[in-house]
């Protein structure tokens, strides 16, 4: 089962739920067909701040220089008093919205086995148990939880259900139940402490028999034969509207010939049969009970739940299929391994068919969690409320490995919901800049909850208002689609141009000679995510990330920007300061020689210039190459955390270095990182959910097998030793081609697809030479003729 994974029970843990997400709403499903819950999330959910706390970028500039002044003499603990007193404020934390539920009564033990799986090609988890099916979706066309039951039982109770691990106990919340011809709306909403702030839960169930009465916590549903619920979920501020959401779902059944609206059970025409908590009162004893036993009308309407029910999965599939299967990895797997459930691969680090389904995982849950966002810390996804680091997107390297894979795996999905992170906050980024620096242009947070931009995370360990490459960094995706696919985007000129511009207003200060008459430039102060010099504090001067972030984007701006101002620009960047070989021959992670390495830390911040920028590559800067496959060689793992394991991985494999990048692999798929639903951890031992390595390990394999940069394709770079042979399709590459690839031990063969014509540099193992390609033609290269013969075996 490459394309999908299954479990022969239901999931005991929140964290072992198969997830389904349309990059909006997200699902949990766990499958006991006794009680069928289905954990509910959505992208914008984050739990406000107390109202005192200070959430603006700390107001620093006009000291800056005098920070500045006392760095460059020498000053080394400066930067810790570089602050505004404020104590260290986490972003807003993400959090689940409910549980839809299910339950049988009355309950008991399965009639028969559980079998759960979930089908990464379309984006459906399903659950049978005997007759009992389920099935869940999030559709990308139509942006509702869709949950079909067939053969549900005889009696089943049904309601949402907030009160999730850790929800705080001052949380208000009320429900409500309104019947009508085309179904019965259960309604939750949920009011923030001393907020204005909440959201709404709305789950229209649909049925095609039986009787429907309302409970003390929803409704009972009795003799149904099927039962679909459709639910969404809606932030807001103030009052909410929800008659509006209401209707929209109403709405989008009556789409799909649904029947009139009116009430079944209601003398005013709303369609309103009761009511079961009033809004904001707390639920903590469950909602008010007058209304038990309420009848609300057969339930039953002119809608047919299961003709429904396949037409929304249509809609969904056509959508979601295509952009999963555009890229495939297939290692010739035993077919009896890849039979297994994921929790049997996952004792079995070594299978290539683990391999095979870690790689199609990967890419379904990024696709899945990427649509209004890009990918938090945990996906789109989290069953309890206290959720580590909060939930939200880390720039200094979490988001970054984890959007990796973006343009290579071809998902443009991804990279419009990167896109739209960093738009929308683009003007927190200039109040960033403007008041921690006193400059123009835009500075990208460390942290950030997904709703607003501005810097103000941070503490003495963690000076994160002092970085200053963030920006740089996470433009790297749009930078790489725009050279895939050859097109423009004046969004993204606009944003690089900014940060050029930041760099103009920031790169002011001098330290020794450069250039010409020249001096060269010093980047004070200065940051290393999240690690610090020896001899020196976290807050320093010069750091190599910094340095290889400022160079590359005043070169992409020169690149976009008229002959004077690119000439300007790249004058500036020649005055940066050179990147350091330290006295153990590695590339330094601060480029002044006063501060020592401190190699046993989990992030990899100066070999930045490796990967992701390709700046220093084995085959046109070959001595700082070495000097960086030195450092990589001297640098520890600190805490085991997954995203430095992948992180080691993608700057082997962009070193040409296999053995590294096997040993990057090895560490992760040993070290029992994934949950069983194949989400990963932070840690081993599956410790903390995490979603670095589960959508960071698409790009290690790619990157080992297929890298390219405008004018240059690199065959086999670093292939693991546990994949001999293989075939990887569809990789997108930044000269507007894709690539198949097949390979076996000493052989291999690559068909191009050129979309534009291209002259590249082809580096394989048999050597180099120069390719010209055509638009529309496509172009076969190999190691010899006929010398794939063996591959048959290898599924399409």
């Amino acid at each position: 089962m490459t394309h999908g994974t299954w479990e022969p029970g239901p999931a005991a843990r929140w964290e072992d739920a198969f997830l389904a997400g349309n990059g909006r709403h997200g699902a949990m499903v766990h499958g006991d067909p006794e009680d069928d819950t289905v954990v509910v999330t959505h992208h914008t959910l984050v739990r406000p701040h107390d109202a005192d706390a200070d959430t603006a970028p700390p107001r620093l500039a006009a000291a800056l220089p005098a920070l500045q002044d006392a760095l460059l003499a020498g000053d080394t603990a400066a930067a810790e008093r570089f602050t505004d007193g404020r104590p260290l404020h986490w972003i807003r934390p993400f959090h689940p919205a409910f549980r839809t539920r299910v339950r049988r009564r009355p309950s008991g033990a399965p009639a028969a086995p559980v079998r759960r799986s979930v089908d990464f090609a379309t984006g459906l988890v399903a659950a049978v148990c005997g007759d009992r099916r389920s099935e869940v979706f999030v559709s990308r066309a139509d942006d509702v939880l869709v949950q079909y039951v067939s053969a549900p039982g005889a009696v089943v109770e049904i309601d949402l259900d907030h009160r999730l691990p850790g929800v705080p106990a001052e949380l208000g919340a009320g429900r409500g139940v309104a019947t009508g011809r085309d179904g019965t709306l259960l309604t939750l909403r949920v009011r923030y402490p001393a907020s204005r702030l909440g959201y709404t839960g709305h789950t229209l169930v649909l049925t095609d028999t039986g009787r429907t009465t309302v409970t003390a916590g929803g409704i009972r549903v009795e003799g149904a034969g099927h039962l679909l619920l459709l639910t969404r979920v809606r932030a807001y501020e103030g009052e909410p509207d929800t008659g509006a959401e209401d209707a929209a779902l109403r709405a989008l059944v009556a789409g799909f010939g649904g029947a009139e609206r009116g009430g079944a059970g209601a003398a005013d025409g709303t369609g309103r049969a009761g009511s079961t908590g009033s809004t904001g009162h707390s639920d903590a004893a469950g909602p008010t009970a007058g209304a038990v036993g309420l009848t609300a009308g057969a339930g039953a309407g002119p809608v047919d739940p299961v003709r429904l029910h396949a037409r929304l999965l249509a809609r969904h599939t056509a959508l979601h299929g295509p952009a999963y299967g555009r890229v495939a990895l297939d290692l010739g797997a035993d077919p009896a391994e890849r039979a297994l459930p994921g929790s049997a691969l996952l004792r079995r680090p070594g299978s290539p068919a683990l391999l095979e389904r870690l790689f199609a995982a990967g890419r379904y849950h990024l696709l899945s969690s990427s649509g209004l966002l890009p990918p938090r810390l945990t996906g789109l996804w989290t069953g309890e409320w206290d959720t580590a680091w909060s939930g939200g997107f880390t720039t200094d390297a979490n988001l970054n490995l984890q959007t990796a894979s973006a343009v290579a795996a071809d998902l443009p999905e991804v990279v419009a919901a990167h896109k739209a992170l960093i738009q929308g906050q683009s003007g927190d980024w200039r109040d960033n800049a403007r008041e921690i620096f006193g400059a123009r242009g835009i500075v990208a947070p460390a942290h950030t909850d997904g709703m607003t931009g501005h810097a103000y995370h941070f503490s003495r360990e963690y000076p994160l208002h002092l970085w200053t490459a963030g920006a740089d960094w996470l433009l790297v995706p749009l930078l790489e689609e725009a050279e895939a696919s050859g097109r423009g985007d004046a969004d993204v000129d606009a944003l690089v141009a900014e940060v050029a511009l930041f760099y103009e207003d920031f790169l002011t200060r001098v330290d020794g000679p450069g250039p010409g008459r020249e001096k060269r430039l010093a980047v004070v102060p200065s940051y290393s995510p999240e690690n610090r010099p020896r001899g020196g504090s976290w807050g320093a001067v010069d750091a190599t990330m910094d340095i290889a972030a400022a160079r590359h984007a005043l070169g992409a701006a020169a690149d976009r920007a008229p002959a004077p101002d690119a000439a300007r620009l790249r004058a500036l960047a020649d005055r940066l300061p050179p990147y350091r070989v330290n006295d153990d021959g590695a590339l330094a992670e601060w480029a002044r020689p006063e501060f020592g390495d401190r190699y046993d830390h989990r992030h990899l911040s100066h070999l930045y210039p490796v990967w992701p920028l390709g700046e220093i590559t084995p085959y046109d800067t070959p001595v700082l190459a070495a000097a960086a496959r030195r450092a990589l060689e001297l640098r520890g793992s600190e805490n085991d955390s997954a995203h430095g394991h992948l992180h080691h991985g993608l700057v082997a494999a962009r070193l040409g270095d296999a053995k590294r990048t096997e040993g990057a692999l090895a560490r992760v798929l040993a070290g029992d990182y994934f949950h069983d639903s194949l989400m990963s951890a932070h840690y081993p031992g599956r410790d903390v959910y995490n979603a670095d390595a589960a959508h960071a390990l698409p790009a290690l394999l790619i990157e080992s097998l297929v890298q390219s940069a405008p004018g240059r394709l690199v065959l086999l770079p670093a292939p693991p030793a546990r994949c001999p042979r293989g075939r990887l399709t569809g990789v997108r590459t930044r000269f507007g081609a894709r690539v198949d690839l097949t390979w076996t031990p000493g052989a291999y063969h690559a068909l191009l697809r050129p979309e534009r014509d291209a002259r590249i540099e082809l580096r394989t193992p048999s050597g180099v030479r120069r390719i010209a390609l055509r638009a529309g033609e496509e172009c076969s290269v190999g190691s010899s003729p006929g010398s794939l013969g063996s591959l048959g075996p290898f599924g399409s």
